[in-house]
C-alpha cells in the first residue's frame, strides 16, 4: 500500500511537471532533483517524504487499524530520549567538523552564508521530516512487525536493517564506493535498531539520524552529491573509492562515538 501511494504520487508529479516546464527545464530540473545539486532540489527531496508519512498513516490506519503515531512509542518519553542523545551528539559532530583533516579531505566553502543561514530553518525542517520517515518505516514499522512474529533479533533486526542499507546503493557510481555505502547504511541501521530496542521509542534513533544528516547535507557534503544546501564540501565525490576508503573509517568511527555516547545518555 505504501509503495503503491508513493509510486502514484511521482505519477503526478511527473505529470504536473510536464505540464508546467518546458522540456529544456524540464530537464535541467531533473537533473538538479537527481544530484540535489541545487537548493531546490536538495528541499524537494527532504519535504517529499512528509508525503511518505502520510502513505504510511493511511497504510497503517487501513491494514492495521493503528496510527503512525503509535509507531514513535510513548510521546513524552520519546521526546525525552531525542533530548538526551541529541545534546550529546551535536558536540561530536561538531568536534569531527572542528578536527584538521589530510588535505585531500579538507572541504571547501559551497553556499554563500548568508543564504546558508535564510535557507537552514527550512533545511532543517526538511531533514527532520525525511529522518523521521525512515526511522518509521524501518525501525518504528518493519522492526516492530517482525518483532512481534519473531523472537530472534536477527530477524526483526537484520532484515530491516538489510533494507535500508540496500535502499542506500547506487548502481550510477563506482561499485567499489557504492558497496562501501552500503556497508555504512548497515552499520547505521544496525546501531539505529538497537537504540530503538534498548529505549522502546524512535526518540534515540531519530536523533541520531537527524544529527548524522544535518552534518551531512547542511554543514559538509561530498562535492556532486547531494550538496545543495551545503555550507561546505569534501572535495571529493561518493564515485572516487580511493578517497572513499580513506574517509569511511572516519565515519564509522564517528558512528561509533555517536552510539556509545546515545547509550550513556540513555543508561542502557
Amino acid at each position: 500500500m505504501l509503495v503503491v501511494a508513493v509510486l502514484l504520487f511521482n505519477e503526478v508529479a511527473a505529470w504536473i511537471q510536464g505540464a508546467l516546464l518546458s522540456p529544456e527545464t524540464q530537464a535541467d530540473w531533473n537533473a538538479a532533483l537527481q544530484n540535489a545539486s541545487t537548493p531546490a532540489g536538495v528541499l524537494v527531496n527532504l519535504y517529499f517524504f512528509a508525503f511518505v508519512i502520510v502513505s504510511l498513516g493511511i497504510s497503517l490506519h487501513l491494514i492495521h487499524k493503528r496510527s503512525w503515531r503509535g509507531l514513535l512509542g510513548p510521546l513524552p518519553l520519546a521526546l525525552m530520549q531525542f533530548w538526551q542523545v541529541i545534546r550529546l551528539l551535536v558536540p561530536i559532530y561538531l568536534l569531527s567538523f572542528l578536527l584538521p583533516a589530510p588535505e585531500p579531505l579538507q572541504l571547501t566553502p559551497n553556499l554563500d552564508f548568508g543564504l546558508w543561514i535564510v535557507l537552514l530553518p527550512v533545511t532543517m525542517i526538511g531533514l527532520l521530516i525525511q529522518t523521521s520517515a525512515e526511522e518509521l518505516i524501518f525501525r518504528g514499522y518493519l522492526q516492530s512487525q517482525l518483532a512481534a512474529r519473531f523472537r530472534h533479533p536477527l530477524v526483526w533486526i537484520g532484515i530491516p536493517s538489510v533494507l535500508f542499507a540496500m535502499m542506500h546503493f547506487d548502481p550510477g557510481i563506482d561499485e567499489t564506493s557504492a558497496w562501501l555505502v552500503v556497508l555504512w547504511a548497515l552499520v547505521f541501521a544496525l546501531i539505529t535498531a538497537d537504540l530503538t530496542a534498548r529505549s522502546g521509542t524512535l526518540g534515540p534513533a531519530i536523533a541520531l539520524h537527524l544529527a548524522n544528516n544535518v552534518m551531512a547535507i547542511a554543514i559538509a557534503a561530498p562535492e556532486g552529491s547531494f550538496y545543495g544546501v551545503a555550507l561546505y564540501t569534501y572535495p571529493f565525490s561518493v564515485s572516487d573509492s580511493q578517497l572513499m576508503m580513506a574517509w569511511m573509517p572516519v565515519e564509522m568511527l564517528i558512528m561509533l562515538c555517536c552510539w556509545l555516547a546515545a547509550r550513556i545518555a540513555l543508561r542502557v
